[in-house]
């Protein structure tokens, strides 16, 4: 045991404790490592910082403005559209769709890249569903790396496999493509029916970025009370219309408001103003308080659904909500009334209730002459508030979400992203070139301005994952990882084929957490071979156990789709531990009963 390998381990321990105990933000682990490693000579300065230059990290931020750009187009929504067809609103539903769909994409496409760029898609998803983004993100990230094994061009250990099995055994067949697959397809089986069953236990609740609030945020609630309810009405053929909202008198006497009107055809008119009518087949989207909905419904002989179809992705919180703006008293809306200014045609909105001093108005409020102070609260699409924003007379109380779509560029959007996959999948170009090329691309055609591109990026992860590299490297360039695994091996004596190979993907799954996978693959997987040998099992099979066991990485954020997923989850280290720590066990269990079931463990 040497010096730098006893410096190295107290490294680690101290990395660990700041990830478990969150003494520091995690990002801030990462730079500590930057800076403690060179000056304990474990690194030398230019490997230190070599992190925020690798494959990995450049192509963590190349995907991630990719997918901001995809995001601007519109094209997640339509991506979610089609997703939300086949999994409706349920939550395990919704995880199994899309886990399973990341870990298809991950088995020809490196891991990092298939969870950043579906990410939005799942943020989408659960905004509009309102279903807490931390429970879909994590079993995401997890089968996204699952599904690095399910091709043997999906991992870069499995990339690297047959390479370092030549080393060892210039004669051993190498393994073809779809080998690993079995190993694989159950891996992925597994970790769904795991978090189908137990992701209620193990995943938080209630965190994350993309958490829905509903069409109201709990501020204005606290003012506003019943204000914000939604509902969708099916008006019966046998309605006798049609008639106008203002002869129906649905605002002054029930203090609701028709938000949409959709007819039989499907075509709908948002924002209706007094003049428009409601006939027989119509479907209305209407905000009231829940009684006196279900009173005017009783009162026309409508029907309330139980929940909105027609109406649920334009209303979604992903979509639209509900703002509160000021008029100052420089704006021409003083002294005229929202109708005779025809607000709902101009802006797209439309207006719910006045607030003025102490009291709230709802009923007559098309009539009410403004006046400067008058608090408007307004439903309507993200995109007409940040235009409605732009006027100097109205100011908002709180902060715009959603972002004006630039759908005239969702073809750009989608051939910059076809050029980077098609580079690295036709042309062997590296990913993070590629990548990179498919996001220059999108600044080039506007798609996403190069400023954008810049806020786009989660530079905890950048620095978290720059962080953990340097120590990967001082990790096995001091020898610790080889010292560890040889005295494990050569403690064990003689034991079965079976006991070794478990011991092995034991051992890898332990350097996976702490160094590169690569490193991981290319210290254990010799070792494991001649051990295999020597203890009877087939040499091949050990070393695919070590190149499975590399993705066997779970129960901390050290993972580069795990640090990703970090802050748009919520998520703490405990987090990783509570679900990783299952997930790691049941990993292992499944992967060595595939092997033995499909492989067998006896030298050939």
């Amino acid at each position: 045991m040497t010096l730098p390998i006893m410096l190295v381990m107290a490294v680690l321990v101290v990395a660990i404790l700041l990830f478990i105990f969150e003494w520091v933000r995690v990002d801030v682990v990462g730079l500590i490592m930057m800076i403690i490693l060179p000056l304990l000579g474990l690194v030398t300065p230019k490997e230190a910082i070599s992190g925020l230059s690798s494959n990995a990290v450049v192509s963590i931020i190349a995907v991630i403005i990719i997918g901001a750009g995809l995001d601007k187009t519109g094209a997640m929504n339509h991506l979610a559209r089609v997703l939300l067809k086949f999994a409706g609103k349920s939550e395990s539903r919704i995880m199994v769709l899309i886990s399973a769909t990341v870990a298809f994409i991950s088995s020809f496409m490196q891991n990092i890249g298939a969870a950043a760029l579906f990410m939005p898609a799942a943020k989408r998803i659960c905004l509009q569903t309102n279903i807490p983004v931390s429970r879909v993100l994590m079993p995401m990230g997890f089968c996204a790396i699952i599904g690095g094994c399910l091709t043997m061009i999906g991992s870069s250990p499995l990339i690297l496999l047959n390479d370092v099995m030549k080393i060892s055994g210039p004669d051993i067949k190498p393994f073809g493509l779809f080998s690993v697959t079995p190993i694989g397809l159950a891996l992925v089986v597994a970790a769904l029916i795991y978090f189908v069953l137990f992701g209620r236990f193990i995943l938080p609740s209630g965190q994350g970025d993309a958490q829905g609030t509903g069409p109201m945020s709990p501020e204005l609630k606290r003012t506003y009370h019943d204000i914000g309810n939604l509902f969708e009405i099916q008006v019966p053929d046998s309605f006798k219309g049609p008639k106008t909202l203002e002869e129906l008198e649905i605002r002054p006497i029930f203090f609701s408001t028709i938000l949409s009107i959709a007819n039989k055809k499907g075509i709908s008119i948002a924002s209706p103003d007094y003049a428009d009518i409601i006939k027989g087949g119509d479907i209305l989207a209407v905000e009231g308080p829940p009684d006196l909905v279900a009173k005017m419904a009783q009162s026309f002989g409508w029907q309330v659904k139980e929940d909105l179809e027609v109406f649920a992705e334009s209303l979604s919180p992903n979509n639209a909500g509900i703002m509160e703006t000021i008029i100052t008293p420089r704006s021409e809306l003083v002294g005229s009334t929202l109708r005779s200014f025809s607000f709902r045609k101009k802006n797209g909105v439309t207006p719910l209730a006045i607030f003025r001093e102490t009291k709230t108005f709802v009923g007559d409020i098309s009539t009410m002459p403004l006046r400067a102070g008058d608090a408007l609260l307004l439903q309507g699409p993200w995109e007409k508030f940040h235009y409605l924003k732009k006027r100097t007379d109205l100011v908002f109380t709180e902060e715009v979400q959603g972002e004006i779509l630039r759908t005239d560029k969702v073809k750009y959007a989608v051939g910059s992203l076809i050029l980077a996959l098609v580079m690295t999948i036709g042309f062997n170009v590296q990913l993070s070139i590629a990548l990179l090329t498919g996001a220059v691309a999108m600044v080039l055609s506007k798609v996403i301005s190069i400023d954008e591109a810049y806020d786009s990026v989660d530079w905890m992860t950048v620095f978290l994952l720059g962080g953990l590299i340097p120590l990967g490297i001082a990790f096995e360039k001091t020898g610790a990882a080889k010292l560890i695994a040889e005295t494990i091996m050569t403690s064990m004596g003689t034991v079965s084929p079976l006991i070794l190979l478990t011991v092995i993907g034991l051992l890898t799954s332990f350097f996976t957490l702490v160094a590169s996978n690569v490193g991981a693959t290319v210290l254990m997987v010799p070792l494991a071979m001649n051990m295999a040998a020597s203890a009877g099992a087939d040499p091949r099979i050990a070393a695919l156990v070590v190149a499975v066991a590399c993705s066997n990485t779970f129960i901390l954020p050290t993972h580069q789709v795990n640090a990703l997923i970090m802050r748009p989850g919520g998520y703490k280290t405990k987090d990783y531990f509570r679900a990783g720590a299952g997930m790691t066990v049941l990993y292992l269990t499944v992967m060595m009963a595939m092997v033995y079931a499909f492989y067998g463990v006896v030298g050939h």
